[in-house]
């Protein structure tokens, strides 16, 4: 008997349909008529971060950098054979921006499933390097042209380097 009461009891608690909890008391909020000036409305909303001159990239002088041929000539390579999916990305992300290196990702994401719906297995790709064209267009900056050939196709990726914190980095990589 003593079993069956406990069940009735805790069947009535929950068949009950007073509130749980006490409705909070209404407020009634106005907003201002004018927000104010140099203040930001809530911690929410924060100013935009601008980088400070001594955390940020420093840009680099050409001056303070070594000849960007060498490295551009490997870059170009290695960006073709990161394509191919013959050579890992990551070897080469100390190299370019953010941008760039998810640029190349996507590049390559697109690449491979292309690869996989033919049915292709992954090989390393045969080309030989072409001329080099380099120009600066300011300081600390050079952009460059690679004509790269293959067995079926010539290409030509077009590379963006940049002084940024004494070394160069690619900021922007095409391949044509």
């Amino acid at each position: 008997m003593g079993v069956y009461i406990a069940v009735l009891t805790f069947s009535r608690e929950i068949m009950s349909t007073e509130p749980l909890r006490k409705p909070l008391p209404s407020v009634d909020y106005t907003p201002p008529s004018r927000p104010r000036t140099g203040t930001l409305p809530s911690k929410i909303i924060r100013p935009r971060f601008v980088p400070d001159e001594f955390f940020g990239h420093q840009p680099t002088p050409s001056a303070d950098l070594p000849d960007p041929a060498p490295l551009v000539e490997n870059l170009t390579r290695c960006v073709i054979e990161v394509l191919a999916g013959a050579r890992d990305l990551e070897q080469i992300a100390r190299w370019v921006t953010d941008d760039v290196y998810r640029h190349l990702l996507k590049r390559t994401v697109l690449s491979a499933r292309a690869r996989s719906a033919k049915g292709q297995p992954i090989t390393r790709p045969s080309f030989t390097m072409g001329s080099i064209r380099l120009c600066e267009p300011r300081d600390g900056a050079v952009e460059a042209v690679v004509i790269v050939r293959g067995r079926a196709r010539t290409r030509a990726v077009a590379v963006r380097l940049e002084g940024l914190d004494k070394r160069w980095r690619a900021t922007a990589i095409n391949v044509l």
